[in-house]
C-alpha cells in the first residue's frame, strides 16, 4: 500500500529549484529505490502526489510518462486503474548503474569549472568569428535528434569553455564533460530534458554573447542543476 493514502509521506519532498522535470524525476525515481512506493503498489492521484512535490500536474505527467517508457511504471485502466509500480525497478543498462560516489565527485568538480569558464567567456571581449561559432554550436545542438544530442550538447560546453580564453580551463572542462557523458550513456535520454535543456543553453548563450558575467555563471549553474538531478536520481 502507497505511504501516502492515510497522509502525507515525509519522504516525499517538494521540488525546491528551477529543473522542475529533472528535480520531480529525481524525487520519483528515489521513492522507488528506497521502497515508499514498492513494487506492485499503486502511486497515489496525480493531484495528490503533485500538491505533495509542490509541481504542476503537466510536470509530473511528463515524468510518469518518461518512467512508463522506460518500464518503471505501468498504467492500468478501469475500476481498479491507476499507475502502478513494476514489479522490479530496473536500473538503466543492465549491470551499469551509478555509482552515487563517482557521480557526486564529478558533479562537484562540475560545478566548478563549468559556471567560471562560462562567466570567463562573458567578461571578454570576442570576436565576430568566436561569437558566430558560440551561435553556431548552439544552434547546431537544439536542431540535434534525440540521439545526436549528446555530442552537439558537448561541442556546446566545450565551445564555451574554449572562449574563455584559458587553454588549461577548457582542458578541464574537456575531460570532466567526457567523464560525463560516460554516466549520461547509461542513463535515458528524456526528450522533455533535453527541450528544457535547450532553453537553459540559450540563456547561458545570451548572457556570454551580452557580456554579462555573472548572468552567465548563473544560468550555467541552473542548466547544471538539471543534469545533476537525473544523475542522482538514476544513481544506486
Amino acid at each position: 500500500m502507497s505511504g501516502m493514502q492515510h497522509g502525507r509521506d515525509p519522504r516525499v519532498v517538494p521540488v525546491r529549484r528551477g529543473n522542475a522535470f529533472e528535480e520531480t524525476m529525481e524525487r520519483v525515481l528515489r521513492l522507488l529505490r528506497l521502497g515508499t512506493f514498492p513494487p506492485g503498489s499503486k502511486l497515489p492521484a496525480e493531484r495528490e502526489l503533485a500538491a505533495s512535490l509542490q509541481v504542476s500536474r503537466t510536470t509530473l505527467r511528463e515524468v510518469i510518462g518518461e518512467l512508463r517508457a522506460a518500464g518503471y511504471v505501468s498504467v492500468r485502466r478501469g475500476r481498479y486503474g491507476g499507475t502502478y509500480v513494476s514489479g522490479s525497478v530496473p536500473t538503466p543498462g543492465v549491470g551499469r548503474g551509478l555509482d552515487a560516489a563517482e557521480v557526486e565527485d564529478l558533479l562537484t568538480l562540475r560545478a566548478i569549472v563549468e559556471p567560471a569558464a562560462a562567466a570567463l567567456a562573458a567578461s571578454r571581449t570576442l570576436t565576430d568569428e568566436q561569437r558566430e561559432a558560440l551561435r553556431a554550436a548552439a544552434r547546431d545542438c537544439a536542431r540535434a535528434g534525440v540521439e545526436q544530442y549528446r555530442p552537439f550538447d558537448a561541442r556546446l560546453h566545450l565551445t564555451l569553455a574554449e572562449l574563455s580564453g584559458s587553454p588549461s580551463l577548457a582542458g578541464v572542462v574537456a575531460d570532466v564533460r567526457d567523464r560525463t557523458n560516460a554516466l549520461l550513456d547509461r542513463i535515458p535520454l528524456l526528450p522533455p530534458n533535453l527541450a528544457h535543456s535547450t532553453r537553459q543553453h540559450e540563456a547561458v548563450v545570451t548572457a556570454v554573447l551580452a557580456g554579462r558575467p555573472e548572468a552567465a555563471r548563473e544560468a550555467m549553474r541552473d542548466h547544471l542543476e538539471g543534469t545533476a538531478a537525473l544523475l542522482r536520481g538514476f544513481s544506486v
